[in-house]
């Protein structure tokens, strides 16, 4: 398990540090995690709202605490709390995502909603679908002109959804993944809320906005998916969307500068790998080429005078990633077993490398905004 992160870039991570008994912003140079935490920048909330954020911290002056090769040894699951650990490279931001952004997902929705959660329905009701629908959605603008044309032919079939509204109307679905501070990072134990029963990842590309909107860097991340739970109503997102461990971003920021920038972004190539102990193993391939709406369109949607942020905000960008490989029995399709590794990669941004466990089963969340604020103060950082 490694963080796989590339040679060139501009890199920040955050890290459990025990000499401080918290975190620290720490910087990655020459295989070091260097701390620059400082009374200018004591969180990575406070490095985003710098107006260069990549030239701050590469001339910031800091502490060596570990070499990269001991900081992910001690970082698997239920790290050594003596030594530093990964910890999520976000921090006083809220973390918000968008759903049904990609085609294929979109459809997988619909078959939730249709199927009421339960997953030996999804098979028939998806080739229902895929007969109704076929290859109309692609390449469709949401909200534009031809998006009205098929939203009007689909409710003449009454196959119309909820889904279908977000994915290709005017308007982006935009919801609360998880509060700020509660996301886990690189190595740590991901969480689904054991009602479950069909489930699965979701590896998804994460912008890193400040609190005037603008997007600074961009990491992994793993919006988990309790596809049963969302199934059975939509109100239920929340339910379904946060819980205990149940978002994963990580392994670092990568700060946009010369080497990086939102065009990477947009032409980014994610590749997602499940390992199970029956020996199960599933790949995944997400293309951000075709994402339905630009990343820049989403993050004007969360931000803007209707909404505003100021700590800035971690925003996940949807996936094109819907599993429907069978894994125990034909038509059973695929779902979560305890001890899946998944490993979602991307040339540019590493590898974020999570096992998957019960929430319940999960180190509890138990270091919030007030604690860390006590944290810096003690510190002198505040």
């Amino acid at each position: 398990m490694h963080i796989g992160l590339p040679d060139q870039g501009c890199f920040v991570l955050r890290v459990w540090n025990p000499a401080v008994s918290g975190p620290s912003v720490c910087y990655l140079r020459d295989g070091c995690i260097v701390d620059v935490t400082s009374r200018e920048v004591a969180t990575v909330r406070d490095l985003l709202e710098q107006d260069d954020p990549a030239g701050w911290i590469k001339s910031a002056s800091g502490e060596a605490i570990c070499t990269l090769g001991e900081l992910e040894e001690n970082s698997v699951e239920r790290p050594d709390p003596k030594l530093p650990y990964f910890l999520a490279p976000c921090d006083l931001q809220p973390v918000k995502a968008c759903g049904v952004t990609f085609v294929s997902s979109m459809l997988e929705r619909v078959i939730e909603e249709q199927a009421l959660g339960d997953p030996t329905k999804a098979k028939a009701i998806r080739g229902r679908c895929e007969t109704i629908l076929g290859d109309s959605l692609t390449g469709i603008v949401p909200g534009s002109d031809q998006a009205i044309e098929l939203k009007n032919a689909l409710l003449a079939e009454e196959a119309w959804s909820q889904y279908l509204e977000v994915g290709i109307g005017p308007d982006a679905e935009v919801f609360s993944k998880a509060q700020a501070l509660s996301s886990v990072g690189w190595g740590a134990s991901v969480g689904l809320h054991p009602m479950s029963r069909w489930n699965n990842p979701e590896p998804e590309v994460v912008l890193a906005v400040n609190s005037r909107g603008e997007v600074k860097g961009a990491t992994l991340g793993n919006d988990v998916n309790l596809r049963d739970v969302e199934g059975r109503s939509a109100l239920l997102l929340g339910k379904a969307k946060d819980n205990n461990a149940a978002s994963s971003v990580g392994p670092a920021i990568r700060l946009f500068d010369g080497t990086y920038s939102i065009a990477d972004v947009r032409k980014a190539e994610l590749d997602l790998r499940v390992t199970g102990e029956d020996g199960f193993v599933m790949d995944g391939h997400s293309t951000m080429a075709e994402i339905s709406r630009d990343p820049l369109d989403l993050v004007g949607q969360a931000y803007g005078t209707h909404h505003q942020y100021p700590d800035g905000f971690m925003l996940m960008m949807g996936t094109l990633f819907a599993p429907t490989e069978d894994r125990d029995h034909p038509g059973g399709g695929f779902t979560h077993k305890m001890g899946d590794i998944v490993t979602i990669s991307n040339s540019d941004l590493g590898a974020l490398v999570n096992t998957v466990r019960l929430s319940t089963e999960c180190p509890p969340w138990d270091f919030a905004a007030s604690h860390l604020m006590r944290n810096l103060a003690r510190r002198g950082l505040l």
